[in-house]
Protein backbone atom coordinates (compact mmCIF):
# COMPACT_ATOMS: atom_id res chain seq x y z
CA UNK A 1 0.00 0.00 0.00
CA UNK A 2 1.35 3.63 -0.58
CA UNK A 3 1.01 5.75 2.94
CA UNK A 4 -1.94 7.97 2.63
CA UNK A 5 -0.77 11.70 2.45
CA UNK A 6 -2.76 12.96 5.56
CA UNK A 7 -0.29 10.86 8.20
CA UNK A 8 2.12 13.66 7.52
CA UNK A 9 -0.07 16.36 7.46
CA UNK A 10 -0.39 18.26 10.92
CA UNK A 11 -3.13 18.62 11.14
CA UNK A 12 -7.08 16.79 9.59
CA UNK A 13 -10.29 15.90 10.11
CA UNK A 14 -9.91 11.91 8.68
CA UNK A 15 -6.98 11.67 10.96
CA UNK A 16 -9.34 13.07 14.28
CA UNK A 17 -11.75 10.70 12.98
CA UNK A 18 -9.42 7.78 13.24
CA UNK A 19 -7.80 8.43 16.44
CA UNK A 20 -10.27 5.96 18.43
CA UNK A 21 -8.77 3.17 16.40
CA UNK A 22 -5.02 4.38 17.20
CA UNK A 23 -5.46 4.73 20.33
CA UNK A 24 -6.51 1.03 20.62
CA UNK A 25 -3.93 -0.30 18.88
CA UNK A 26 -1.26 1.98 20.18
CA UNK A 27 -2.48 0.51 23.52
CA UNK A 28 -2.42 -3.14 22.59
CA UNK A 29 1.10 -3.10 20.68
CA UNK A 30 1.86 -1.58 24.32
CA UNK A 31 0.28 -4.30 25.79
CA UNK A 32 2.28 -7.14 24.22
CA UNK A 33 4.89 -5.57 24.68
CA UNK A 34 4.92 -5.05 28.35
CA UNK A 35 3.36 -8.69 29.01
CA UNK A 36 5.98 -10.22 26.77
CA UNK A 37 8.69 -12.58 28.11
CA UNK A 38 11.54 -12.33 25.26
CA UNK A 39 14.00 -15.03 25.05
CA UNK A 40 17.47 -14.61 24.85
CA UNK A 41 19.56 -15.27 22.52
CA UNK A 42 23.22 -16.98 23.15
CA UNK A 43 24.70 -14.15 20.80
CA UNK A 44 24.52 -10.45 20.57
CA UNK A 45 21.44 -9.55 19.07
CA UNK A 46 21.13 -6.14 16.92
CA UNK A 47 17.92 -4.60 16.15
CA UNK A 48 17.64 -2.08 13.84
CA UNK A 49 13.38 -0.70 13.40
CA UNK A 50 11.52 2.64 13.33
CA UNK A 51 8.52 3.73 14.64
CA UNK A 52 6.53 4.42 11.75
CA UNK A 53 5.18 1.91 8.74
CA UNK A 54 6.94 2.81 5.87
CA UNK A 55 10.16 3.38 4.47
CA UNK A 56 13.05 5.30 7.18
CA UNK A 57 16.05 3.78 5.54
CA UNK A 58 16.47 0.25 7.92
CA UNK A 59 18.17 -1.97 5.06
CA UNK A 60 20.85 -0.07 4.30
CA UNK A 61 21.83 0.70 7.47
CA UNK A 62 21.34 -2.90 8.36
CA UNK A 63 23.85 -3.57 5.22
CA UNK A 64 25.93 -0.98 6.70
CA UNK A 65 26.43 -3.00 10.08
CA UNK A 66 26.11 -6.19 8.47
CA UNK A 67 29.55 -5.27 6.77
CA UNK A 68 30.97 -3.51 9.38
CA UNK A 69 30.82 -6.44 11.99
CA UNK A 70 31.73 -8.77 9.16
CA UNK A 71 35.25 -6.44 8.44
CA UNK A 72 36.07 -7.19 12.32
CA UNK A 73 35.87 -11.12 11.89
CA UNK A 74 32.49 -11.55 13.42
CA UNK A 75 30.37 -14.30 11.95
CA UNK A 76 27.12 -12.07 11.77
CA UNK A 77 23.75 -13.33 9.98
CA UNK A 78 20.57 -10.88 9.55
CA UNK A 79 17.29 -12.50 10.68
CA UNK A 80 14.23 -10.66 8.41
CA UNK A 81 10.44 -11.37 8.30
CA UNK A 82 10.70 -11.30 4.58
CA UNK A 83 7.63 -8.92 4.19
CA UNK A 84 5.72 -9.50 1.50
CA UNK A 85 6.87 -13.22 0.56
CA UNK A 86 5.29 -16.24 1.38
CA UNK A 87 7.80 -18.70 3.03
CA UNK A 88 7.54 -18.82 6.70
CA UNK A 89 11.09 -19.85 7.74
CA UNK A 90 13.34 -20.20 8.66
CA UNK A 91 14.73 -20.42 5.83
CA UNK A 92 18.32 -18.99 4.70
CA UNK A 93 17.83 -17.10 1.75
CA UNK A 94 19.51 -17.85 -1.59
CA UNK A 95 19.54 -15.17 -4.00
CA UNK A 96 20.67 -17.27 -7.03
CA UNK A 97 17.78 -19.62 -6.14
CA UNK A 98 15.21 -17.56 -4.09
CA UNK A 99 12.30 -15.59 -5.64
CA UNK A 100 11.02 -11.93 -4.10
CA UNK A 101 7.30 -13.95 -4.32
CA UNK A 102 9.39 -16.63 -1.47
CA UNK A 103 11.02 -14.31 0.23
CA UNK A 104 11.01 -10.60 -0.41
CA UNK A 105 12.74 -7.77 -1.95
CA UNK A 106 15.33 -6.64 1.20
CA UNK A 107 16.45 -10.58 2.30
CA UNK A 108 17.51 -10.41 -1.56
CA UNK A 109 19.67 -7.42 -1.63
CA UNK A 110 20.82 -8.25 2.05
CA UNK A 111 21.67 -12.00 1.39
CA UNK A 112 24.30 -10.79 -1.48
CA UNK A 113 25.90 -8.93 0.91
CA UNK A 114 25.97 -11.50 4.40
CA UNK A 115 24.21 -14.68 5.69
CA UNK A 116 20.30 -13.50 5.86
CA UNK A 117 17.17 -15.79 6.61
CA UNK A 118 14.00 -15.29 6.94
CA UNK A 119 11.33 -16.04 9.62
CA UNK A 120 8.16 -15.47 10.30
CA UNK A 121 9.15 -16.55 14.05
CA UNK A 122 11.65 -14.35 15.00
CA UNK A 123 13.12 -16.57 17.62
CA UNK A 124 13.58 -19.92 15.31
CA UNK A 125 15.10 -17.45 12.53
CA UNK A 126 17.71 -16.28 15.51
CA UNK A 127 17.92 -19.84 16.56
CA UNK A 128 18.94 -20.94 12.79
CA UNK A 129 21.45 -18.75 12.15
CA UNK A 130 23.11 -19.91 15.89
CA UNK A 131 22.83 -23.41 14.73
CA UNK A 132 24.22 -22.05 11.37
CA UNK A 133 27.40 -20.67 13.30
CA UNK A 134 26.66 -16.87 13.66
CA UNK A 135 28.28 -15.07 16.48
CA UNK A 136 26.14 -11.65 16.42
CA UNK A 137 22.71 -11.35 14.93
CA UNK A 138 21.61 -8.09 13.25
CA UNK A 139 17.16 -8.10 12.97
CA UNK A 140 15.77 -6.47 10.43
CA UNK A 141 13.01 -4.64 11.61
CA UNK A 142 11.22 -6.27 14.67
CA UNK A 143 11.03 -3.48 17.17
CA UNK A 144 7.80 -3.71 17.67
CA UNK A 145 8.56 -8.05 18.14
CA UNK A 146 8.87 -9.11 21.57
CA UNK A 147 9.59 -12.85 20.96
CA UNK A 148 13.76 -11.98 21.01
CA UNK A 149 15.98 -9.85 23.61
CA UNK A 150 17.98 -7.06 22.03
CA UNK A 151 20.70 -5.90 23.23
CA UNK A 152 21.17 -3.09 21.11
CA UNK A 153 18.04 -1.29 19.24
CA UNK A 154 18.47 1.64 16.72
CA UNK A 155 15.41 3.29 15.55
CA UNK A 156 16.33 4.79 11.98
CA UNK A 157 14.15 8.50 11.47
CA UNK A 158 13.80 9.97 7.75
CA UNK A 159 14.75 13.49 9.02
CA UNK A 160 12.31 15.04 6.52
CA UNK A 161 9.58 13.00 7.72
CA UNK A 162 9.78 12.14 10.88
CA UNK A 163 6.85 10.90 13.07
CA UNK A 164 4.67 12.42 10.58
CA UNK A 165 1.60 13.84 12.58
CA UNK A 166 2.30 11.69 15.46
CA UNK A 167 -0.34 9.59 15.35
CA UNK A 168 -0.58 6.27 15.68
CA UNK A 169 -2.34 3.83 12.86
CA UNK A 170 -4.22 4.16 11.24
CA UNK A 171 -5.02 8.20 12.60
CA UNK A 172 -1.00 8.20 11.29
CA UNK A 173 2.15 6.34 10.15
CA UNK A 174 2.80 5.55 13.55
CA UNK A 175 3.36 1.75 15.00
CA UNK A 176 3.22 2.52 18.73
CA UNK A 177 3.90 5.96 20.41
CA UNK A 178 6.80 7.76 20.10
CA UNK A 179 7.34 7.96 24.08
CA UNK A 180 6.79 4.22 24.13
CA UNK A 181 9.33 3.58 21.17
CA UNK A 182 11.96 5.61 22.23
CA UNK A 183 11.94 4.12 25.87
CA UNK A 184 13.02 1.21 24.69
CA UNK A 185 15.47 2.48 22.00
CA UNK A 186 19.06 3.04 23.00
CA UNK A 187 19.85 5.25 20.01
CA UNK A 188 17.90 7.03 17.52
CA UNK A 189 19.38 7.22 13.66
CA UNK A 190 18.53 10.63 11.89
CA UNK A 191 18.30 9.65 8.02
CA UNK A 192 19.48 12.66 5.98
CA UNK A 193 19.09 16.65 7.36
CA UNK A 194 16.70 16.80 10.39
CA UNK A 195 13.84 18.94 9.33
CA UNK A 196 11.55 17.35 11.69
CA UNK A 197 12.79 18.02 14.75
CA UNK A 198 13.42 14.59 15.79
CA UNK A 199 17.10 15.03 17.35
CA UNK A 200 15.68 17.36 20.37
CA UNK A 201 12.57 15.34 21.13
CA UNK A 202 14.87 12.06 21.14
CA UNK A 203 14.65 12.33 25.05
CA UNK A 204 17.97 12.17 25.91
CA UNK A 205 18.76 9.33 23.87
CA UNK A 206 22.09 9.38 21.60
CA UNK A 207 21.67 10.50 18.09
CA UNK A 208 23.84 9.16 15.17
CA UNK A 209 23.53 11.21 12.33
CA UNK A 210 23.97 9.60 8.90
CA UNK A 211 22.57 9.95 5.31
CA UNK A 212 22.24 7.84 2.43
CA UNK A 213 24.52 8.64 -0.58
CA UNK A 214 24.73 6.88 -4.19
CA UNK A 215 27.89 4.38 -4.36
CA UNK A 216 31.06 5.69 -6.76
CA UNK A 217 29.72 4.09 -9.67
CA UNK A 218 26.56 6.41 -9.90
CA UNK A 219 29.40 8.91 -11.52
CA UNK A 220 28.56 7.22 -14.64
CA UNK A 221 24.43 8.73 -14.77
CA UNK A 222 25.47 12.25 -14.21
CA UNK A 223 24.02 14.22 -17.14
CA UNK A 224 21.85 11.48 -18.32
CA UNK A 225 18.12 11.65 -18.90
CA UNK A 226 16.14 9.25 -17.19
CA UNK A 227 12.96 8.13 -15.97
CA UNK A 228 12.98 7.28 -12.89
CA UNK A 229 10.58 5.02 -11.09
CA UNK A 230 10.37 3.25 -7.27
CA UNK A 231 8.03 1.61 -5.22
CA UNK A 232 9.40 1.96 -1.91
CA UNK A 233 8.33 3.76 1.39
CA UNK A 234 9.12 7.02 -0.32
CA UNK A 235 9.34 7.75 -3.92
CA UNK A 236 10.30 11.38 -3.96
CA UNK A 237 13.21 10.91 -2.04
CA UNK A 238 15.00 8.37 -4.29
CA UNK A 239 13.87 10.92 -6.91
CA UNK A 240 15.76 13.66 -5.75
CA UNK A 241 18.99 11.45 -5.44
CA UNK A 242 18.84 10.59 -8.38
CA UNK A 243 18.68 14.56 -9.24
CA UNK A 244 21.75 14.76 -6.84
CA UNK A 245 23.47 12.68 -9.16
CA UNK A 246 23.53 14.71 -11.67
CA UNK A 247 20.65 12.95 -13.97
CA UNK A 248 18.47 15.11 -16.04
CA UNK A 249 14.80 13.97 -14.81
CA UNK A 250 12.11 13.58 -17.65
CA UNK A 251 9.25 12.29 -15.76
CA UNK A 252 8.76 10.17 -12.10
CA UNK A 253 6.68 7.23 -11.41
CA UNK A 254 5.65 6.09 -8.26
CA UNK A 255 4.55 2.96 -7.10
CA UNK A 256 3.38 1.37 -3.52
CA UNK A 257 6.11 0.17 -1.43
CA UNK A 258 7.03 -3.50 -2.68
CA UNK A 259 5.22 -3.51 -5.45
CA UNK A 260 5.44 -6.52 -7.28
CA UNK A 261 6.39 -5.08 -10.85
CA UNK A 262 5.03 -6.93 -14.18
CA UNK A 263 5.55 -6.31 -17.92
CA UNK A 264 2.31 -4.13 -18.26
CA UNK A 265 4.16 -1.66 -15.51
CA UNK A 266 7.30 -1.48 -17.14
CA UNK A 267 6.63 -1.29 -20.77
CA UNK A 268 4.73 2.26 -20.65
CA UNK A 269 7.48 3.14 -18.20
CA UNK A 270 10.27 1.97 -21.69
CA UNK A 271 7.49 3.51 -24.38
CA UNK A 272 7.63 6.88 -22.70
CA UNK A 273 11.87 6.32 -21.50
CA UNK A 274 12.69 5.51 -25.62
CA UNK A 275 10.43 8.96 -26.49
CA UNK A 276 12.40 11.07 -24.36
CA UNK A 277 15.74 9.13 -25.20
CA UNK A 278 15.80 8.45 -21.78
CA UNK A 279 17.58 5.21 -19.45
CA UNK A 280 14.82 3.85 -16.88
CA UNK A 281 16.40 3.84 -13.62
CA UNK A 282 15.39 2.66 -10.41
CA UNK A 283 16.59 1.44 -6.58
CA UNK A 284 17.99 -1.54 -5.58
CA UNK A 285 15.30 -2.82 -3.94
CA UNK A 286 12.78 -2.54 -6.68
CA UNK A 287 15.13 -4.14 -9.10
CA UNK A 288 14.89 -7.37 -7.18
CA UNK A 289 10.93 -7.02 -8.13
CA UNK A 290 11.24 -6.64 -11.87
CA UNK A 291 10.59 -9.07 -14.36
CA UNK A 292 13.66 -10.39 -15.72
CA UNK A 293 13.45 -9.25 -19.39
CA UNK A 294 13.08 -6.32 -18.25
CA UNK A 295 15.75 -6.05 -15.54
CA UNK A 296 18.54 -6.02 -18.19
CA UNK A 297 17.67 -3.13 -19.77
CA UNK A 298 17.15 -1.02 -16.73
CA UNK A 299 19.83 1.28 -14.61
CA UNK A 300 19.76 0.56 -10.78
CA UNK A 301 21.00 3.88 -8.23
CA UNK A 302 22.72 2.03 -5.23
CA UNK A 303 23.55 4.26 -1.95
CA UNK A 304 24.74 3.16 1.22
CA UNK A 305 24.80 5.05 4.69
CA UNK A 306 27.37 7.54 5.37
CA UNK A 307 27.85 8.25 9.36
CA UNK A 308 28.67 11.98 10.40
CA UNK A 309 30.54 10.55 13.28
CA UNK A 310 31.23 6.64 13.39
CA UNK A 311 33.23 6.75 16.33
CA UNK A 312 29.99 7.41 18.09
CA UNK A 313 28.15 4.61 16.25
CA UNK A 314 31.23 2.65 17.15
CA UNK A 315 31.17 2.94 20.81
CA UNK A 316 26.91 2.19 20.68
CA UNK A 317 28.29 -0.86 19.70
CA UNK A 318 31.53 -2.10 20.80
CA UNK A 319 30.26 -2.94 24.63
CA UNK A 320 27.78 -5.68 23.28
CA UNK A 321 30.42 -6.96 20.61
CA UNK A 322 33.44 -7.41 22.56
CA UNK A 323 33.82 -10.30 23.64
CA UNK A 324 32.54 -11.91 20.52
CA UNK A 325 35.18 -14.40 18.87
Amino acid sequence: MRAPEFWYRPAGILAALLAPLGWLYGAAVALRLRFAKPWRAPVPVICVGNLIAGGAGKTPVVLDLATRLASQGIAVHVISRGYGGTEPGPLRVDPNRDGFEAVGDEPLLLAEACPTWVAKDRRAGVEAAVAAGAKAVILDDGFQNPSVAKDVSLIVVDGGAGFGNGRVMPAGPLRESVSHGLARADAVVVMGEDRAGIASNADALPVLRADLQPTPDAERLAGHAVVAFAGIGRPAKFFDTVRDVGCRIEETAAFPDHHPFTERDIEPLSARAEAADATLITTAKDAKRLPQAAGRAIEVLTVAVTWEKETALESLLSPVLDHVH
